[in-house]
């Protein structure tokens, strides 16, 4: 069959192809060439879905194929790389040990993609983790963070291999290294031995003796106080097992538990927080209490659960410090929300999309606060609406510039957003830097949910 009368008996709807993707299945090895040409052309009038539809199920005849086609200049376009990849991931074949011949193939992108079958059958992919191994020390960084991936998936029965791995001379570049991320992403702390966790410790103290912060990447909520008086703090939110830490680290726990999500594992998002050293005066708590967490996870409208309980905690916070403040942002829809409390009642309660919403009075609950001076309220509009007239939107610089015109022009003031106004109350940890004045040390601080399930899975860095 040439590929033109392949094009001519796949062009259709899904429903309409059935018969023909049905009839070519069934003919197995001999269409495999002609329905990869088809995948593979982005000009073709088949919905690649169907041409790939037929190639998973005729299963192991495809395999060195689109192998070889993953591996060809062909796949150099970002778009025939993500078909076949989705293919090579689906393919109709007994067990992932088919792909086990892929591993070892000169071809990064073929290792990486022959990965994930190890990865989606984690049951059967455990026999094979002798071949695994390698994997983790491979020159390319994609197949490395894939090998991960995969021992992550295999979970706990990968744990005793990757300890005698970490005990043994290295057999090759980077894969003891590997071995140990891997044993964080299985299980976080837990799943490294003694001597593991001994070496991180000691590491940690090297590295925090030369530290140099760096403005962290601002998306989830923090607390702030004025207090250097680290115990207070630990004992104010009930936390426990303080583990030194560097910045980096606590600010890539922080991160990390925020985004993570795991459909096996519960209470990965409230098991930790991490409690900064003194910060100009200013000890910061990145993330909450268990209590909090699950208080809000828990009610009936989570998001209106939010600021009573911020307000509990901040109004709580500040008749024990004096002040206290809350923050949260996020890098993804714009959302910035704070709260200001002092001696022991909160004076302002500002969130952005209850604003938006109507949902809270005078712009937030309680009056302006001397902090937003200046500034406009992100709900805010100002600009008016004739004010990107003739401007391609789609071209950002064009539009920046004209927004910074007609705001010169018409006087409009900035818009301040939470690590704003924390630069002007305490401490913006988006620009900490060499000029930050640091007491103490940073620690990762359980919560009541983390003293009972142990730190969240996951690698964090240094």
């Amino acid at each position: 069959m040439d590929k033109e009368q392949l094009i001519d008996e796949l062009s259709g709807s899904w429903d309409d192809t059935q018969a023909a993707r049905d009839s070519l299945v069934a003919r197995g090895a001999a269409v495999v060439a002609p329905l990869l040409d088809v995948l593979c052309d982005e000009e073709s009038p088949v919905d690649w879905n169907v041409s790939a539809d037929v190639l998973c199920r005729i299963g192991e005849p495809a395999l060195l194929p689109l192998a070889e086609a993953s591996a060809s200049a062909s796949a150099d376009s970002p778009e025939v790389a993500r078909r076949v990849s989705f293919a090579l991931a689906r393919l109709d074949v007994p067990g992932p040990g088919v792909h086990g011949p892929l591993l070892r193939h000169p071809h990064p992108r073929v290792r990486a993609n022959a990965l994930s079958a190890f990865r989606s059958d984690r049951g059967a992919a455990i026999r094979f983790v002798d071949q695994l191994i390698p994997l983790l020390g491979d020159p390319d960084s994609e197949v490395r963070q894939r090998a991960v991936w995969a021992f992550k998936a295999i979970g706990t029965e990968a744990v005793p291999a990757l300890r005698r791995l970490r005990r043994q001379p290295a057999a090759g570049p980077r894969i003891r290294s590997g071995a140990l991320e891997a044993l964080a992403a299985i299980d976080g702390p837990a799943a490294l031995d003694p001597q593991d966790q001994a070496a991180w410790r000691r590491l940690t103290t090297i590295k925090r003796s030369t530290e140099i912060p760096e403005g962290m990447h601002l998306c989830g909520s923090w607390y702030a106080v004025p207090s250097t008086d680290q115990a207070a703090v630990l004992d104010a939110f009930g936390l426990g097992g303080p583990e030194p830490v560097t910045l980096r680290t606590g600010a890539g726990a922080w991160n990390h538990d925020s985004h993570a999500w795991y459909a096996d594992r519960v209470h990965y998002k409230c098991a930790r927080v991490f409690v900064s050293p003194a910060l100009d005066g200013w000890t910061l708590v990145f993330g909450d209490s268990s209590e909090n967490t699950h208080r809000i996870e828990d009610a009936d409208v989570p998001e209106r659960a939010l600021p009573s309980v911020v307000r509990r905690r901040c109004a709580d916070l500040s008749r024990r410090f004096g002040a206290a403040q809350w923050y949260g942002m996020s890098c993804g829809d714009g959302w910035t929300a704070w709260c200001i409390a002092e001696d022991g009642e909160v004076v302002r309660h500002y969130d952005a999309f209850d604003a938006e919403d109507g949902r809270a009075e005078d712009d937030g609950d309680g009056p302006a606060h001397p902090a937003e001076a200046g500034c406009l309220l992100p709900h805010q509009r100002a600009l008016p609406d004739d004010a990107f007239d003739g401007v391609d939107l789609m071209d950002f610089e064009a539009f920046v510039a004209r927004r910074q015109q007609v705001k010169e022009e018409l006087g409009i003031p900035d818009t301040c957003y939470a690590n704003d106004i924390a630069a002007r109350l305490s401490v913006d940890p988006g620009a900490l830097g060499a000029h930050t004045r640091i007491e103490g040390t940073g620690v990762l601080a359980l919560t009541a949910c983390g003293r009972e399930h142990g730190h969240p899975a996951g690698a964090l860095p240094c």
